[in-house]
């Protein structure tokens, strides 16, 4: 599943192509795709629209639009948004397509189809896309040791699941929330209420610094994303222990190791990761 990171690049990369254009026209190949509200009704309300703004928050991006309206999109487990001219070869099980006054083509491809539109108009309240219950981004001055004793402190959950957890912290997944507690010493498995001061203000450095090295590094240009098929992202070989069970721990060469915690695999070093 894409995270905040590769959300974030996928914005950037298509958001030279499509602000300020004018949507002519829509094709919603797969209806499912639109959660809200039905799709002829989202082709009927988003043609004749310019794109004025490309946002995210947390995994979603948001494509704010001229009439105050708005499009929320999220991209699930295998879902991608790509600028392309016309003519450019469509990836395999391409749902969505905006057709833009330059000819631009902004499609959206989900080989599992768990992605999901929805179209909001202008003042009109999101309470179905989850969007409004995300909690602080990433690099928000309000993420502190203080905010996050405070939210989770007293849970008996494991710090994995309180990661994972987006009323917590926007845009965290399975990949950096093993990464950030590598980086913190903290078992996943250890129950959030079990943390100490030092693993608190460890938590709060670290989440911003993590998200925000990965953002970095994937940096892509919309060309060079586009001919990836939406899948060019450079932080890969940055990745120390995520899905590298079995393999030598980066720092003491201690086996990783692979267990389940909340229903979600993760990946930890035994002697590394203090163990509560």
């Amino acid at each position: 599943m894409p995270e905040l990171p590769e959300i974030e690049t996928m914005r950037r990369a298509v958001r030279p192509r499509a602000l300020g254009r004018t949507i002519v026209s829509a094709e919603v190949r797969h209806p499912s795709v639109i959660a809200r509200p039905d799709p002829e009704s989202f082709i009927r309300l988003t043609e004749g629209r310019r794109i004025d703004g490309l946002d995210r928050r947390g995994k979603y991006i948001i494509a704010r639009l001229d009439d105050g309206g708005r499009i929320v999109m999220h991209m699930r487990m295998t879902g991608c948004i790509v600028a392309a001219p016309p003519g450019h070869p469509e990836m395999p099980h391409t749902h969505i397509v905006l057709h833009l006054d330059d000819g631009t083509e902004l499609r959206f491809s989900d080989s599992r189809r768990f992605g999901r539109f929805w179209l909001f108009a202008d003042g009109e309240e999101d309470a179905e896309s989850g969007v409004s219950s995300l909690g602080p981004e990433p690099d928000n001055p309000a993420l502190t040791p203080g905010y996050l004793r405070g939210r989770i402190g007293g849970s008996g959950r494991p710090i994995k699941t309180c990661l994972l957890d987006q009323s917590v912290v926007a845009g965290i997944g399975n990949i950096y929330s093993d990464e950030i507690l590598f980086s913190c010493g903290i078992d996943p498995a250890c129950p959030a209420k079990a943390l100490d001061d030092d693993d608190w203000a460890r938590l709060a450095d670290e989440i911003p610094g993590c998200i925000g090295r990965f953002t970095e590094a994937n940096t892509v240009g919309p060309e060079e994303f586009l001919e990836s098929g939406g899948r060019s992202y450079r932080s890969a070989p940055m990745i120390r222990i995520y899905a590298h069970d079995g393999s030598p721990c980066p720092v003491c060469g201690t086996i990783l190791e692979r267990r389940v915690i909340g229903g979600r695999s993760s990946v930890s070093c035994p002697k590394c990761q203090r163990r509560h």
